[in-house]
This record gives structure tokens, sequence and C-alpha cells, in this order.
């Protein structure tokens, strides 16, 4: 027998230290399509909401960045299996963001193989970036790279491509996140994807809301440690850098118009790595 079913409506919540809570606040804002048709209600993070953030990607970044570069990229391929399957609900997504058909699919397959791609860079990116260094004297002289830390990302305004540009380089080279995500739809499937592979919570953090309201008191943290102003406008950058400037924290600024589609290189997976170098003499 046919019944009329009501809509289960969703509702956006937080992404924080693997759990989707509602903003400690209780606001909420509409989410709606390029027509203005309601679509979702979404969490309006506050600034408590930051902290808690933060505070759990300081608790998970010292399991994250011990694990072996090997098993990070394990890590990474799973959740680009998960976002396979569950390409369909993100092409919904984008087209109701106001993406025609073709472009959202092209968009979603892009982002997946991203992921891959930043993936495969796991157990590489020190080969490439680290060196044995010539020196007088009987020593060896090592440089490696290490994570920074905590990071914190204002995303672009690109939902699904620009985010995983931003969000895979920055945790595949050991350290964790949290996200100011300007478009909740697709970021917030994103988190429920990292939820349910293998990755620790903790590792990435998403928050919804005004970016021009968290972004400053993520910024201005004392407990992160680098920022990606990827998807910050001119002025609201400029007083996040500064901010920034408090800890003398590893800023990276937004770069005009960027193409998310371009060959990304490896400036994203090496802009929040710092150099170690090690002595050790010859023979002990």
């Amino acid at each position: 027998m046919d019944t009329e079913r009501l809509a289960v409506r969703k509702t956006y919540k937080l992404f924080i230290a693997g759990a989707f809570p509602r903003s400690e606040s209780g606001r909420s804002y509409e989410v709606r399509d390029a027509k203005g048709n309601f679509l979702a209600n979404a969490s309006r993070a506050s600034r408590k909401d930051v902290r808690d953030a933060v505070a759990a990607a300081r608790k998970a970044f010292g399991g994250w960045s011990g694990r072996t570069p090997y098993n990070r990229g394990q890590i990474h391929y799973r959740v680009a299996e998960m976002m396979e399957g569950r390409r369909g609900q993100f092409v919904d997504e984008l087209r109701a963001d106001g993406s025609g058909k073709a472009a959202a699919e092209t968009e979603v397959n892009a982002a997946i193989d991203r992921w891959v791609w930043y993936a495969g860079w796991a157990d590489k990116i020190a080969t490439v970036t680290g060196s044995a260094n010539p020196v007088a004297g009987p020593f060896f002289n090592f440089s490696t790279p290490e994570p920074t830390g905590v990071v914190g990302i204002v995303a672009p305004d690109s939902a699904l491509l620009g985010l995983v540009s931003v969000v895979a380089p920055a945790v595949v080279t050991g350290n964790t996140c949290v996200v100011v995500a300007a478009r909740p739809l697709a970021a917030i499937t994103l988190a429920e994807v990292l939820a349910t592979s293998d990755l620790p919570g903790g590792v990435v953090n998403i928050l919804t809301g005004d970016r021009a309201e968290l972004a400053p008191w993520l910024a201005s943290h004392m407990d992160v440690n680098a920022i990606d102003l990827a998807g910050a406008p001119d002025e609201l950058a400029a007083s996040c850098a500064e901010a920034a400037a408090e800890n003398l924290k590893r800023v990276l600024h937004p770069a005009a118009a960027t193409d998310w589609t371009a060959d990304p290189g490896t400036a994203r997976l090496t802009a929040f790595l710092e150099t170690k170098t090690v002595w050790h003499p010859v023979g002990i």
C-alpha cells in the first residue's frame, strides 16, 4: 500500500573529536539552495566550539603523528574508498548547492582522486624533502621533516574539491586540524566519511558557521601552530594573520583566484612541515 512519507530532515552538526555535537551555544542556521529553497539546518559554531575542537586536535596529535607514514597512507586510501561509496550523495549535495549535474560529478570525481593522490605521498614526502647532508668530520648529518602540530584551516568556497585540497595534505603529513567550513553540506558529509573510516577521532575537526566570527579566534588560539587562510577574504585574512602573529604561527596566505582543479604540486604538503636536523657520530 502506497503511503505518503514525511521527509526526514537532516541537521548538519559539528564534527569534533570524532563525534557530532550540536553547537554548545544551541545556535543553528538555515542552509538554502541556489534558488533560496530550504535544504537543511546546520549548527552554527561558537568560540567555545573552537576551543573544544583545538583541544581535540591537540589530544590526537601525538598518536597521529607517531603513526608510520605507510599507515597514514593506508588510512587516507580507506577514506577515498568511503568517499567512492558515497559518491551519489556528494553529487546530490553539490547539485543542491547550485552545481549542475555534470559539474557536480566532475568535482566529486576530482575530489576522490585528489584524496588518493595525497594518500600516495604519505610515505614519500620524507624522501623528497629530507636529505643526508655532507659534513666535515666523523659525523652523519640528516635532515628530516616533521609535522608542525595543530593546523587551523579556513576552508575555501569550493564545496568539496577545495575542502579536500586543504585538509588532506595537512593531515597526511601527520598534523591534526580544525576546519572552518564555508559550505556545510558536503563538509559534514565528508566528516561522516572520516568518522566511519579508520581515521582517529580528533585528527580532523570541522566547524560550520560564520567564518568572520570563528576564524580570528582560531588564528589567535595559543595552541594552534599554523593556519591556512585559503578561504578567507582579504580583510579577514589580514586580521587573522595579525592575530596569528601573537605566538609566531606559520601562516599560509590565500592565493588570488586559486584554481582547485589544477595540479596541486607539493606546496601544501610542505607548508606545515618543520625540518629537524640530527647529528650522529660515525661508528657508534
